[in-house]
């Protein structure tokens, strides 16, 4: 079996272990998520129910946003040694110098990506745990060959360069088939919940690529944030900034998720539940329908079952 035959065949998190090629052994994924999810469950029993109750968020963010900042930091190592890559790639003579240094750089630089996987797994385990405890999202805030003389480090390590832009592109562009939710806060009942299930297993159903987009906003948005989780879907979060855009952030987020370029924009202005009092339908969620509609994107209403 070839390599890239054995790369197609295991997860990206043992793909990634497997090319830094290195002496030790990589923990296993698993191991990795349980270590996230332990340390924010630790953190988060010591804390919660305590006097520092109130100050769980910006804890949590200190704990979770510290190993997404390491994560940037191995992010800057990969790059140089991607750098390092190009540039010799550039000057590559096919000789067995180049040859060496070609693979010395290929080396250095999935090594770097192996960390950064194990990395992430722990950041997002963690992340996942603090958002089941607390309903909470965290979310960090926003040539060729001289000639045509090719060897298998010049191979690897444009397959390297190529991985590692292709998971670049898929953190940053969200692809073609992202599916905006936008909620009202009192949409949060059971009632709700499971229109809004049905609502975006019609939408996965409708594009099976599909990501989920919205605020993270409570009430609707988390309960669509948890369906998510259910189907091992990575959302796309638009947070919005009322430090900096104060009343007008939520319509700012707006202008981010409809910047996506969604195939589909689910809306819910009111909660379904007439039981419990409303104050009107919610706003954001209202306008992003009405300027999806403008710009000629479907737009679907969660309503009551027919």
């Amino acid at each position: 079996m070839n390599a890239l035959s054995t790369s197609l065949s295991l997860s990206r998190y043992d793909a990634a272990c497997a090319d830094a090629h290195h002496d030790l052994p990589h923990p296993p994924q698993g191991e990795i998520e349980a270590l996230g999810h332990n340390i924010a469950n630790e953190m988060l029993d010591a804390l919660l129910g305590s006097a520092l109750e109130e100050h769980v968020p910006v804890l949590m963010e200190g704990l979770i946003g510290g190993v997404h900042s390491a994560i940037l930091r191995l992010q800057r190592q990969a790059d140089r040694s991607a750098d390092d890559m190009r540039r010799l790639q550039r000057d590559f003579d096919g000789s067995e110098i180049k040859d060496v240094e070609l693979q010395d750089a290929t080396l250095a630089f999935n090594r770097a990506e192996a960390v950064i996987m194990i990395a992430e797994v722990l950041r997002d385990a963690a992340s996942e745990t603090y958002t089941q405890a607390t309903g909470e999202v965290w979310t960090p805030w926003r040539g060729s060959a001289r000639n045509q003389a090719t060897t298998l480090a010049l191979t690897e390590a444009r397959d390297a360069l190529k991985a590692r832009d292709r998971r670049n592109q898929a953190m940053s562009d969200p692809g073609d088939q992202v599916v905006v939710f936008r909620g009202a806060r009192q949409a949060n009942t059971p009632t709700d919940a499971m229109r809004i299930y049905d609502a975006l297993n019609w939408a996965h159903s409708q594009f099976p690529n599909m990501r989920l987009a919205t605020t993270g906003n409570h009430g609707a948005e988390q309960i669509a944030l948890k369906w998510a989780r259910d189907k091992r879907i990575n959302p796309i979060l638009a947070k919005a900034n009322f430090d900096k855009f104060k009343a007008a952030a939520p319509f700012r987020a707006n202008d981010e998720l409809l910047a996506l370029e969604p195939v589909l924009v689910l809306h819910l202005d009111v909660s379904l539940d007439v039981s419990i009092r409303q104050d009107g339908v919610f706003g954001p969620s209202e306008k992003i329908a009405a300027a999806a509609r403008g710009q000629g994107v479907r737009t679907v209403a969660v309503t009551q079952r027919k």
